[in-house]
């Protein structure tokens, strides 16, 4: 652990100014985050409407792609971040992010729902993303967890809100407005945001703005990134086919479209908590456990439920739930790992990782639904191993950065 990591004692850890750089990291998740907290109902929406005549796994790369530009252009961002401060990349984000919905509300095509949703929604919500959380660093160590998981709150209250648009105002006003009313909402909340995020340390000194991906020969930097790989890789799998899957097990339209925001709101206590008990435990223990915890009910609970409709949303809530650390302590894991001026580069350089899991692992989970002729046995499956070697994963380094110790709080 990095010595500016051990000592507290410059951190502000809370305080006004503190705690509205918190907000406005809320107001910037938001609209990216809580778009890919959405996927499952555009999924749906766009499956069975603008997209019905391509194939599941066709329609998995659009958002997969989401995700994949969210965290590759991370790895641009974090520098740029670390050398010019947060509005270099947050205003030009927030703009793209609003033309990217306003582009996407006209959009009848697939290549035109992949370039303006897909390529410039996801390049935009990384500018929005990445400083978002390493901003958060500047002013917190020892409650890191606590503010890291208030701030990404945002993207399951966003996962709530914006399906629930879809879902009643698409029917009666059409798809097209209502992603309008939602870049509406999102123009608003990037407008406050740009106005509170700010760094509290100098930008620094001679530092390059360069992707470096020469940290990965820091075996416990290395060994994080792989995990955050792993995780990243499953946790989009059940949040983009819940919805589908309820289709298919013949809920009503409405019910299926409504497990996307009933999983989102056990994603917001699932960003919080996990954060507020992670400072007392140690985030690296934490992320083991919610892992195990969404392997346990993806192949437990998910893959037995059949059509039994109490037993979707049970797991619905539940694994959002479970499954939110994956976005709210995974920055924080990989804080613990590099010294805070780093922390842009580093975190940026992980998620660009990590951003091949998400771009693979919704299409790979559309075509072994194919080869499965709609069976979701096997895709419920694949989702569950992924969580499985994620919890590995975790564990593996975990032992690699502080040893095997079970009680050691990291």
């Amino acid at each position: 652990m990095s010595k500016t990591e051990l000592d507290s004692s410059d951190y502000p850890e809370g305080g006004l100014q503190a705690w509205l750089v918190v907000l406005g990291a809320w107001c910037a998740m938001v609209p990216s985050m809580g778009l890919l907290n959405s996927l499952g109902t555009l999924h749906a929406w766009t499956n069975t409407h603008q997209l019905n005549d391509y194939s599941e796994s066709s329609i998995g790369w659009i958002y997969g792609a989401y995700g994949f530009f969210l965290y590759f252009a991370c790895a641009q961002a974090g520098p740029v971040f670390d050398c010019y401060g947060p509005l270099y990349v947050v205003i030009p984000g927030s703009v793209g992010m609003v033309a990217s919905l306003i582009c996407f509300s006209f959009s009848t095509e697939y290549y035109q729902i992949f370039l303006s949703f897909s390529v410039l929604g996801g390049l935009s919500a990384c500018a929005l993303f990445n400083p978002s959380i390493s901003v958060i660093g500047h002013w917190f160590n020892c409650r890191r967890g606590l503010a890291t998981g208030l701030a990404c709150t945002a993207g399951g209250l966003g996962g709530v809100i914006f399906p629930l648009i879809v879902m009643f105002a698409a029917p009666k006003i059409g798809f097209g407005w209502a992603i309008r009313i939602i870049a509406l909402l999102s123009a608003i909340l990037l407008s406050i945001a740009c106005l509170l995020l700010r760094t509290r340390l100098p930008p620094a000194k001679g530092k390059s703005a360069a992707i470096d991906f020469k940290a990965l020969g820091d075996v416990h930097y290395a060994a994080t990134t792989a995990a955050v790989f792993m995780v990243e890789f499953a946790v989009f799998i059940p949040i983009t086919y819940i919805s589908s899957f309820g289709l298919h097990m013949g809920l009503n339209t409405t019910l299926s479209y409504a497990l996307i925001p009933v999983l989102n709101l056990g994603a917001i206590p699932g960003r919080f908590f996990p954060g507020l008990i992670a400072d007392q435990l140690g985030r690296f223990n934490v992320m083991i456990v919610t892992s195990l915890l969404c392997t346990i009910l993806t192949l437990a609970l998910w893959l037995p439920i059949g059509n039994n409709i109490a037993g979707i949303i049970c797991y619905a809530v539940f694994f959002g739930f479970a499954s939110g650390a994956a976005i709210s302590l995974t920055p924080v894991c990989i804080s613990q790992v590099c010294e805070v001026e780093q922390y842009g580069q580093r975190s940026g350089t992980t998620f660009t990782v990590a951003s091949i899991g998400t771009l693979t692992g919704i299409p790979i989970a559309g075509a072994i639904l194919q080869v499965n002729q709609g069976q979701y046995d096997g895709l419920i499956g694949f989702g569950g191993g992924l969580y499985f070697v994620a919890t590995v994963a975790f564990v593996v380094a975990r032992g690699i950065c502080v040893g095997w110790g079970v009680n050691t709080k990291f």
